[in-house]
């Protein structure tokens, strides 16, 4: 056992933490005011929810002894066994336990990012006992295939450094499927007899929760690392870059398309840049990921543009930018990744591999159609059941007031 590389997981988890604050913030600011603690709410709330589950048996199902490739067993149900010594098949230089409390924010901040998809518009109750279930057979199981000791797109040779897949796609295409059942916002502008332009309440708020996701997205990809060395220089600088060059080329692209630069523009590139790195940044060097954060920035733009046009509601954008981020993010992985950087990793198809692309390709379209259809049926099952929506009129009112009886600002 290492103390350096404990102590550095254990600073990295902690990041990784601040990050589910953090996202709640660049939420919170986007929607109108009369929905700001609802959608903190709902975030924030994940913290609670998901990391009791993963001390009960989320761990277990994901990391756990292998079954049949799918899926960990029981074995460490209760997080029985899981102590100081290290599980050498995920670290060899950091207790069991260090591993599992890092990997636990993981499981907290993805089901977290979809909340943005419905954002306004769903019931708390029918939103808890939707996250219990997504993260059970959802999460869980693509956590395993991906990272798992003996997953099997792991065993494929899929690479995912932090969570390209398992996170983002995973993520961001479940939020299309709750988008497609819910429908749109009352009122909102494109779509049927829709009239109001929803508009961002609080644009410092979300410039805000930007900035928290950036510092913690070191320990987020750095941390990835699981040791203070080498690596983790690698990717905390990759990660920079990326999302350095993603706030550049989406600014860029908006200046030419609208006129005008705006915030909420850099903190969605920065956001779109962060999520196309994390699946790269252990396996590609520095140019590699200003080039990935540059495309990611300008697909993720015109991801978001067209929105309207295919006609559903995505309200703070989770799918163009989580989803669409993170399959561009994992296809250039399969281009860039070189083992001049991580010799446990492999060679993209610029260094000799063509392989490797196909094989994240494979990785992308497994977890879109794993993730799309189970999330597509939990939506229908609890909107037939418990409804997923609140009432016209208490959309109206507000969440803050209806399903919380507070307020986020005196009038």
């Amino acid at each position: 056992m290492n103390p350096a590389d404990t102590a550095f997981v254990l600073v990295s988890a902690a990041l990784v933490m601040l990050m589910t604050p953090g996202l709640a913030l660049f939420y919170g600011g986007m929607v109108r005011s009369k929905n700001v603690l609802a959608t903190i709410m709902q975030n924030f709330i994940m913290l609670g929810l998901v990391g009791v589950l993963w001390a009960i048996y989320g761990y277990s199902l994901a990391f756990g002894p292998d079954v049949g490739g799918i899926i960990g067993n029981l074995d460490w149900l209760g997080l029985a066994g899981v102590g100081g010594e290290p599980f050498k098949a995920y670290s060899e230089t950091i207790p069991h336990q260090t591993f599992m409390i890092y990997q636990a924010m993981f499981a907290i901040i993805t089901p977290a990012l979809i909340t943005g998809a419905w954002a306004e518009r769903m019931k708390f109750s029918t939103f808890l006992v939707f996250m219990v279930l997504w993260s059970t057979i959802v999460y869980n199981p693509v956590a395993h295939w991906v990272w798992g000791d003996g997953g099997w797109l792991k065993s494929l040779g899929a690479l995912d450094f932090a969570g390209g897949t398992v996170v983002h796609i995973n993520a961001g295409i479940a939020a299309l499927a709750a988008v497609l059942v819910m429908g749109p916002r009352k009122g909102y502008a494109g779509y049927g007899n829709g009239v109001e332009a929803f508009i961002p309440h609080n644009l410092p708020m979300t410039v805000l929760g930007a900035g928290l996701l950036w510092f913690g997205w070191f320990g987020f990809n750095a941390g990835s690392a699981l040791a203070a060395g080498t690596l983790a220089s690698s990717a905390f600088t990759a990660t920079h870059l990326g999302a350095c060059a993603a706030t550049l080329s989406w600014v860029g692209a908006e200046w030419i398309h609208r006129g005008k630069p705006t915030t909420l523009g850099a903190a969605s590139g920065a956001v779109a840049g962060l999520v196309a790195i994390t699946p790269a940044a252990g396996y590609v060097g520095p140019m590699s990921a200003i080039i990935i954060g540059l495309v990611a920035g300008v697909i993720c733009y015109l991801a978001v543009l067209v929105k309207p046009k295919l006609g559903y509601d995505d309200s703070l954008d989770v799918v163009g930018v989580h989803c669409v981020g993170g399959i561009v993010g994992a296809l250039l992985t399969g281009l860039f990744a070189t083992k001049l950087v991580n010799s446990a990793g492999a060679d993209g198809l610029f260094f000799g591999n063509p392989g490797q692309l196909g094989i994240q390709a494979i990785a992308v379209g497994v977890t879109l159609i794993y993730s799309f259809v189970v999330s597509y049926i939990l939506f229908k099952i609890l909107d037939a059941t418990m409804g997923l929506r609140v009432t016209a009129d208490e959309e109206t009112a507000g969440l803050d007031t209806t399903e919380h009886r507070e307020t986020g600002y005196s009038l």
